[in-house]
């Protein structure tokens, strides 16, 4: 079986991930693995493991995209998969227009994965038009059915995003050596009770109610530390020094600390004492909070969306009606105060993830 994954690019982030995991399993179980993209920092390791990448312009939501129509329909020709995966809207209209111009019997079968909660319109009704659509949790699932009508109930199929417990094992300490430079890097971190919230610097990741937060907690917990693990791009800069600002205003310049964009997240979440996820608009799955239970760290966040899926069932000790700033703060000093146990995390891994993908893929070919 030969399966061709389409994306915009291949740098960071959870879709890029997810392809290189399912690349990885096909290889494994024998199959061929092709990869079309933009291309990107995750190129060498997609080809070191055994899958071919071909550079295509297909990351563009412009009309110049439309010159690699015919590119993509000649490389579905040369190719000839047996299936062609999407997971992103303007590859998804790409392929669309070039397999309009194969017969009938030369195109491959069409799956998509549907990641994110797109903006709803015409658009973002091609992600839901394919012979199956995978839905990264249950929040996906309602989100398709609630709006895009066109798409059948029985075609959509919920396929949870995994980790692999090795790499997030339970009970994850870092190492002495990593400990003590950061330590070294930000002395201010010492004897502290860490507050952790993980995510890029935009104005989706509750920045604001981690600020509020921490000066309602002031006055009777000096000894807790917020610290915010991710990066701002050139565009937020703005945004990162207007929230500088608020944490000078409300007197909190020594009590959240910035450690910008990390490539060792998994020893962030270990480290921390209480894990929080904020996001204002609900997230599809939630990857990082799974992440932090998994290693064994607790978590608190608002109940909505894929994070309130893994609460329910890893944590639900965890949950927080959405920007009920009370119920976070009772919550909060509740772990401080009585720091709580994370029992192993058997659910959602990896492996389950792609042995449910490439049944799929299975499935789909067989019947035809």
């Amino acid at each position: 079986m030969k399966v061709m994954q389409l994306l915009p690019e291949l740098n960071s982030g959870g879709v890029e991930r997810g392809t290189l995991e399912i690349a990885r399993a096909l290889i494994q179980e024998g199959h061929q693995s092709v990869v079309v993209s933009n291309g990107g920092r995750l190129v060498a390791q997609l080809q070191a493991e055994g899958s071919q990448h071909v550079s295509l312009a297909i990351h563009k939501k412009s009309l110049a995209s439309l010159w690699q129509i015919r590119p993509l329909r000649q490389l579905i020709q040369q190719q000839q998969p047996d299936i062609v995966h999407v997971r992103s809207r303007v590859p998804a209209w790409l392929l669309h227009f070039a397999l309009k111009g194969l017969p009938v019997q030369q195109r491959p079968h069409l799956i998509s994965t549907v990641h994110g909660f797109y903006s709803i319109n015409r658009y973002s009704a091609i992600m839901t038009q394919a012979e199956k659509v995978i839905a990264v949790s249950d929040s996906v699932v309602e989100y398709i059915t609630a709006h895009y009508k066109n798409c059948p109930p029985e075609n959509i199929v919920r396929i949870y995003r995994g980790i692999s417990a090795q790499e997030f094992p339970h009970g994850y300490q870092p190492s002495a050596l990593w400990i003590n430079q950061t330590f070294k890097d930000f002395p201010q971190l010492e004897n502290q009770f860490l507050l952790c919230l993980p995510g890029r610097i935009t104005r989706l990741k509750g920045h604001e109610t981690l600020i509020e937060l921490m000066q309602q907690l002031q006055q009777h917990y000096p000894h807790v530390h917020a610290v915010v693990v991710g990066g701002a791009d050139a565009k937020k800069q703005a945004y990162l020094e207007e929230l500088e600002r608020n944490i000078q205003t409300a007197g909190l310049r020594n009590k959240i600390t910035f450690v910008g964009h990390r490539s060792d997240m998994r020893e962030w979440l270990a480290f921390s004492d209480l894990v929080l996820s904020l996001s204002s608009q609900a997230e599809t799955f939630g990857r990082t909070a799974l992440e932090a239970l998994s290693v064994g760290t607790p978590v608190t966040g608002w109940k909505r969306g894929g994070v309130a899926e893994i609460l329910s069932q890893l944590y639900p000790q965890g949950l927080v009606e959405v920007d009920d700033l009370t119920g976070l703060i009772n919550s909060v000093q509740q772990h401080i105060d009585h720091p709580q146990a994370v029992a192993a995390v058997t659910q959602f891994s990896l492996q389950e993830m792609c042995d449910q993908t490439l049944n799929l893929y299975k499935k789909v070919v067989d019947q035809a």
